[in-house]
């Protein structure tokens, strides 16, 4: 049998978007879906928002690429706004999460490197966590799934069960860098870390000089209605990778450090082609420039709110397949007692509603930050049909 053109990696459906207008995705046959997954997490201001357009528009008739041995004003512009906003004081650009990620990585072991300890190589993190498909990346997360048939794996990683502080500090020896952690966790079914837990690994940081580094890859850039989700915690990281939503749909991706934690990367240590280039800093100037208008991370939470409820109350009309709604903001989970998967399927092909399956039988409900009331009945009332009319399979 014949390979198909594009790498048969992904277990494609036969969704075939070709164009998009806010909050719908547009197939070549004319079907419109109502798009509550936004690639992810990713179109966070939806499809074809005209400010986004008109500033990659200009852009590219402009300056697309150069190479990062010149200076960018592009790129400081962007780099000096996040440093306004969030904990860091200084960003690497990147073309993706995974990339963010490996960045994130590379600072935190350099750090001790330069401090005297090279030793301390070792990041902890945490199982059903999702960082990444580099060869990197698949070593940090704790997966089977992802691992088969790419060993050998990288060492430098070991792994605690999410939300255990104590066997977290139980792992911490004198290898031990830092902790790797996702405040939210998206893939592995929108699971929320505790407070305690997280100001836990802050305070184990704190005490043996020890990298708090948060992979906000899925859950930054507003998508749970504040800049960073690690900002609803009252913690502050050293390192941050970031990604998905901070471009808009334009890939780009970001690692973002205080100063003391990005001691060690000096010229020569890191690099990326195409990371930071114009094009991508002109689609996170403008993310930004609409993100951060007064009211709009209000918005967020106020949308995720009435969304949230609005499913609760949809639940105990369908209490055989729906369990609870977690998460936060529109970073929302919909624990089903049935496989998530071939329901986001049904929604998906008989009802036209886009989400994304996710782990512990979950339904990702990702929206784009725009939403209106009218998105949140279309999608709500869309779902309770797709549940009176689904049937699971006899095995289950």
């Amino acid at each position: 049998m014949p390979i198909t053109p594009l790498m048969p990696v992904y277990p494609r459906c036969g969704v075939r978007p070709v164009r998009g207008e806010g909050c719908y995705l547009i197939g070549e046959d004319g079907t419109r879906y109502l798009d509550f997954a936004s690639g992810i997490a990713v179109n966070l201001l939806g499809h074809g928002h005209p400010h986004l357009t008109a500033k990659l528009q200009e852009q590219v008739a402009t300056l697309m690429h150069v190479s990062n041995l010149y200076g960018s004003p592009q790129g400081e512009q962007l780099a000096q706004r996040l440093i306004d906003v969030t904990f860091a004081d200084t960003v690497f650009f990147t073309n993706s999460g995974a990339e963010a990620v490996e960045c994130a990585i590379k600072t935190a072991r350099r750090y001790h490197f330069v401090n005297g300890n090279p030793e301390r190589t070792t990041l902890i993190t945490f199982q059903n966590a999702f960082h990444g498909r580099t060869l990197g990346t698949i070593s940090a997360t704790d997966q089977d799934k992802m691992r088969g048939g790419f060993e050998p794996l990288l060492p430098g990683f070991a792994y605690a069960p999410f939300d255990d502080l104590a066997a977290a500090e139980a792992l911490v020896d004198e290898t031990t860098a830092g902790f790797l952690v996702e405040p939210i966790q998206g893939e592995g079914g929108i699971r929320p870390a505790s407070r305690a837990f997280l100001h836990g690994l802050r305070r184990i940081c704190d005490e043996r000089g020890l990298m708090l580094v948060l992979d906000e890859v899925q859950c930054g850039v507003a998508r749970t209605g504040a800049m960073y989700a690690h900002e609803l915690y009252d913690v502050r990281p050293d390192i941050v990778a970031t990604a998905k939503g901070i471009g808009g749909g334009f890939p780009l991706g970001a690692c973002l450090a205080t100063k003391e934690a990005a001691k060690g990367m000096v010229a020569g240590t890191h690099g990326s082609t195409y990371g930071g280039n114009p094009l991508a800093m002109a689609a996170g100037n403008a993310v930004l420039d609409v993100i951060l208008e007064p009211g709009f991370l209000e918005q967020v939470q106020a949308s995720g709110e009435r969304l949230r409820q609005a499913l609760e109350q949809m639940i105990p009309n369908h209490d055989t397949l729906f369990d609870s709604v977690r998460g936060t903001g529109l970073m929302l989970g919909l624990k089903m007692k049935t496989d998530s998967r071939r329901f986001v399927a049904h929604l998906r092909d008989h009802h036209h509603v886009l989400t994304v399956a996710a782990g512990e039988n979950v339904v990702r409900v990702l929206p784009p930050l725009i939403i209106e009331q009218s998105h949140i009945d279309e999608f709500v009332a869309t779902v309770s049909e797709a549940a009176r009319l689904y049937v699971p399979p006899a095995d289950e």
